[in-house]
């Protein structure tokens, strides 16, 4: 097997492989600039930005105590306000997810926003056990 010093030379006789080679570093370019307008995008103010006190209702596992936790939305970007790494992201009409790590423990959750408000479900992995149940959100 021979491995030329110009690997570029045997796609220049074929003139179909020469554009779609020049279509693919122009979507590469593209996509290179994406990131730094999806960055702009994200950064804008959104109608559920605000800290929100999220409480967490066991329904269902071995964890029988309710937490309140709260959580910073700013555009589309759901995080931590205080204690455990919290991603996760909020549309424009209030679906929001979440995943909630704090040590070996995790949840995620879904549910909705309006207003001042919120509702969802969650389930994880709680000190050991498979815990699910229900949240309740206000914007403080």
């Amino acid at each position: 097997m021979t491995i030329s010093a110009h690997p570029n030379t045997f796609f220049a006789h074929f003139k179909v492989f020469s554009a779609l080679r020049w279509a693919l570093v122009a979507g590469a370019v593209a996509a290179s600039a994406a990131p730094d307008a999806a960055a702009a995008q994200a950064a804008r103010p959104g109608a559920f930005d605000g800290t929100w006190n999220v409480t967490f209702t066991p329904r269902a596992g071995n964890c029988h105590a309710s937490n309140t936790v709260p959580f910073n939305v700013y555009g589309p970007r759901v995080s931590s306000a205080g204690g455990g790494k919290v991603t996760g992201g909020v549309t424009r009409k209030g679906n929001v997810t979440v995943r909630i790590t704090v040590g070996a423990s995790w949840a995620d959750g879904s549910g909705r926003l309006a207003g001042n408000s919120g509702t969802g479900r969650w389930s994880g992995f709680i000190t050991g056990d498979h815990c699910s149940g229900v949240w309740q959100a206000s914007r403080s």
